[in-house]
């Protein structure tokens, strides 16, 4: 969300209202036309929409629970927030959205993570969760074409297969009491990332970010010669962008779930990104300039609107016709986010 810096106002007198007051005054406003929640002496806006900061009461009317994000306080027994965000309203059911949040991670949930820490038989994996998660070591392809149990040679050789700092791209198979999510590659879509770009998309609380789709992987083809483009939209906020490199399984029919570990080998795991033409790192560039400009306008970003801002940039850069028609920030960025409006 973008931040802006006003002038200093004077500031606002406690003005205590009349419940016999008129409703459509300023004062009288109350909260989607239902009751005023509003404490009796605060002269705020009420609205879905306004932002309530820690601390500030939300209501005194004793009807309402309290949701996530609030908390009541035993003196007057009003309704408090204890985060920034936006008040959402469920029956009698009061609760503050943040407007930025960290990922809640569910069962089935793909995720982009990082490595953070390697351990004997596992990996700790950044995925914007409040705990970082688990990776087993029994959880990801090993190559060799065998199914087999991990012997202490593979807990030695841990970190030939991923090391501090990899990406990585996995799905939530578990969740411990915690809330600490247990993580798996078990699958040829999974595993290691590379030939691209890492974008981290904040405001996953109340503001724009990804959300759960039916696809969260897909290939782009992309105008000007850039060739096919992967993206890997994390429901944990974290997305990554990179060259589509053909494998020899795509001419062949799926692979199936007992022969997993016959498609991998060591090139599943290497550190070293192939050859990346200048035309597809335009295209790529292109993609995370869309992202990036629909999350700073608060969107949603899923495979819909993700397809829809590229092909408004290919448009824009067409009606420029000349340098500088690919950037998408300031100007052309508002102009791209009117366009999507436009559409939906």
């Amino acid at each position: 969300m973008a931040i802006t810096i006003l002038a200093p106002a004077p500031p606002i007198q406690d003005v205590d209202y009349d419940s016999s007051s008129d409703s459509g005054s300023d004062g009288g406003a109350d909260l989607d036309g239902d009751l005023d929640m509003r404490p009796k002496k605060r002269a705020r806006r009420a609205g879905s929409t306004s932002i309530v900061t820690p601390g500030e009461v939300v209501t005194d009317d004793p009807q309402w629970m309290r949701g996530h994000g609030t908390y009541v306080e035993p003196a007057t027994a009003a309704i408090l927030a204890t985060v920034a965000g936006t008040i959402q309203k469920t029956n009698k059911l009061l609760s503050v959205r943040p407007l930025r949040a960290r990922y809640t991670p569910e069962i089935g949930d793909l995720v982009v993570g990082r490595i953070i820490e390697v351990q004997s038989r596992r990996w700790r994996v950044d995925i914007g969760a409040p705990l970082l998660a688990a990776l087993p070591l029994s959880a990801i392809n090993l190559p060799g074409g065998i199914l087999r149990k991990r012997t202490e040679t593979d807990e030695l050789q841990i970190r030939t297969f991923l090391s501090e700092g990899d990406l990585l791209v996995c799905e939530v198979q578990s969740l411990f009491h915690d809330g600490s999510a247990s993580l798996h590659t078990r699958s040829l879509k999974y595993g290691k990332l590379r030939n691209g770009v890492f974008v981290s998309v904040a405001g996953m609380g109340g503001g724009g970010g990804v959300v759960r789709s039916r696809r969260q992987v897909w290939t782009i083809e992309t105008a000007n010669g850039g060739g096919p483009v992967d993206v890997i939209l994390g429901v944990n906020g974290y997305i990554w962008i990179s060259k589509h490199i053909k494998t020899a399984d795509e001419d062949k029919a799926e692979v199936g779930i007992t022969r997993i570990e016959e498609s991998t080998n060591s090139t599943v795991y290497s550190s070293q990104n192939d050859e990346i033409a200048a035309e597809t790192r335009r295209e790529i560039a292109r993609i995370r300039g869309v992202v990036a400009s629909l999350v700073e306008a608060g969107m949603k970003v899923d495979e819909d609107m993700l397809m829809k801002g590229y092909g408004a940039a290919v448009e824009i850069e067409r009606e420029e016709d000349g340098p500088g028609g690919d950037f998408l920030g300031g100007e052309h960025g508002k102009r791209l986010v009117k366009m999507l409006q436009g559409m939906s």
